[in-house]
C-alpha cells in the first residue's frame, strides 16, 4: 500500500495562499527550493487539484528553457515533468504528457490508488487534500511555515469531522525562519 502526504508552504497563520491566491510570500531558499526538488524526486504520484495544477503546469513544462535558470530550478523541472501526476478536476482541463485527467469522485480514485503497490505519493491543494484528510487517506502532513502572516485566503487545514492524531517525526529549519514540520497520522 502507498502512503499519502500533504506537503506545502503555510503562513504561520494557516494559510496556503491569499484570497486572491498570491503566492509571493512563500517564496523559498535556494536550500528549501532544493529540499522541494528532493521530495519531487522522491515521489513515485502526485496528485494535484486543479487549481494548483493551473499554477504548476503553467511554469514548471518550461521553466528549465528560461533564460538564466540556475540548476537547481532546471532539475526540478526535470523531476516534475518526469513524475506522473493526477489532476483532479470537474471540469475538463489540459493535461499532456505523463498527466491524467480524472473528473469524477476524487477520494474513490485516491483510495484505490493508495490499494496499489508502488511508491510514495504526494497531495496538493487544499481542496483536494481536504476531500483526502475527510475520508482518512493522509498518512503525512509535511507543512513548510514561513513566518508571515497573510490574514486569510485558502487554509492548509480543511474542516474535518473529528480530531486526527498525530505523531511528530520530523523538523528541520531553512533560511528565514522558515520551519519544516512532518507529522504521521496514528491510525
Amino acid at each position: 500500500m502507498r502512503t499519502l502526504t500533504f506537503a506545502m508552504n503555510v503562513s504561520l497563520d494557516g494559510y496556503v495562499a491569499t484570497p486572491d491566491g498570491d503566492l509571493g510570500w512563500s517564496a523559498p531558499s535556494d536550500e528549501l527550493f532544493q529540499w522541494w526538488s528532493d521530495r519531487v524526486g522522491a515521489t513515485e504520484l502526485s496528485l494535484y487539484g486543479r487549481r494548483l495544477w493551473e499554477d504548476m503546469s503553467s511554469h514548471w513544462p518550461t521553466a528549465d528553457q528560461q533564460p538564466g535558470v540556475t540548476p537547481t530550478h532546471r532539475e526540478y523541472a526535470r523531476r516534475w515533468r518526469a513524475m506522473p501526476k493526477v489532476v483532479f478536476s470537474s471540469t475538463s482541463l489540459p493535461v499532456d504528457g505523463n498527466t491524467r485527467l480524472v473528473t469524477g469522485d476524487a477520494v474513490s480514485e485516491i483510495r484505490r490508488l493508495k490499494g496499489e503497490d508502488g511508491g510514495p505519493m504526494d497531495i496538493g491543494g487544499a481542496t483536494l487534500a481536504g476531500a483526502a484528510m475527510r475520508a482518512g487517506l493522509v498518512d503525512e502532513f509535511v507543512l513548510v511555515t514561513v513566518p508571515v502572516l497573510v490574514g486569510g485566503g485558502r487554509p492548509f487545514f480543511a474542516a474535518l469531522d473529528g480530531w486526527v492524531q498525530l505523531d511528530l517525526v520530523e523538523t528541520r529549519t531553512f533560511p528565514g525562519g522558515v520551519l519544516m514540520t512532518r507529522y504521521a497520522t496514528r491510525h
